[in-house]
């Protein structure tokens, strides 16, 4: 039973994994045997994840990463394959919003800068599809694997102001339960795709919209959205952990096509 959830001497090829909840997560799996190549834009941000992994006698190597060019993420897979021999799992977690896609007192949905709403759709669908379409080719190949996209809470519920992001992470969760029934039906069923949707977390991405930038207090949107999350905090990337474990672990080997929510109770709150 204990075998269940072992992750040791499995790689595992992340996007995003310079930024604060996916770094936070490639530490943490690193620590359970895995096999990290932290990808990103900014190689400098994977390189310090890197060094912290290293630190603690964890495996993992950086790659400069864009996942909205093909020949990037190709020669990113590349590396991982140079480094690991296989890439057992593709996490998908480059994604965010744009301040300037984002509605407010000054800035009417009717004016928003359409190339900006267009830079949030593209990063975290476009964002998604590519590297799956890249690593997921070498799963189909192999005939199994595991990919897991990072969504949010948005899926389930569009917030207000951050029309973009919110339509954008809907249609992660929509192709994460596309392709898991292609890759089972056309390939493998040993291939699993799935999702977690995040709660509200603390990042450099949305900081602005939920502290004060000169106090650190929380803005009127932070307030209200600690008052709707029943367990009354922001989460942190290690509250991730256990939910991923499980969708990559053999735990879980017969599910394919879900989104977990790891919220802290906000979708199952109603507000009254």
């Amino acid at each position: 039973m204990n075998n269940l959830f072992d992750l040791s001497g499995k790689s595992v090829a992340m996007t995003g994994g310079g930024g604060v909840l996916c770094g936070g997560l490639a530490e943490c799996l690193a620590e359970r045997g895995m096999h990290i190549a932290v990808m990103d834009l900014k190689v400098e941000a994977a390189e310090a994840v890197v060094a912290s992994i290293a630190k603690k006698g964890g495996k993992a190597i950086a790659v400069a990463a864009n996942v909205l060019d093909r020949k990037s993420m190709e020669q990113a897979l590349a590396a991982c394959l140079e480094a690991f021999g296989q890439v057992d799992v593709l996490i998908n977690g480059a994604g965010g919003n744009h301040p300037m896609a984002t509605t407010g007192p000054d800035k009417k949905f009717f004016d928003l800068p359409i190339d900006a709403f267009e830079k949030v759709m593209d990063l975290n669908i476009i964002g998604t599809v590519l590297p799956s379409m890249v690593f997921g080719k070498t799963m189909a190949e192999r005939g199994e694997g595991t990919i897991l996209n990072i969504a949010s809470m948005n899926a389930f519920k569009p917030l207000t102001r951050i029309a973009a992001y919110s339509a954008a992470k809907s249609g992660v969760k929509n192709f994460t339960e596309w392709l898991a029934v292609h890759m089972a039906q056309e390939y493998s069923p040993k291939i699993r795709v799935n999702g977690i949707a995040p709660g509200f977390m603390l990042t450099h991405q949305n900081r602005f919209l939920l502290t004060d930038e000169k106090t650190g207090e929380l803005t009127p949107r932070g307030q209200s959205i600690i008052a709707h999350t029943p367990m009354r905090r922001f989460g942190e990337a290690a509250d991730l952990t256990g939910t991923v474990i499980w969708l990559l672990s053999d735990a879980s080997k017969f599910v394919t096509g879900i989104t977990v929510p790891v919220d802290g109770g906000f979708n199952a709150f109603a507000g009254v």
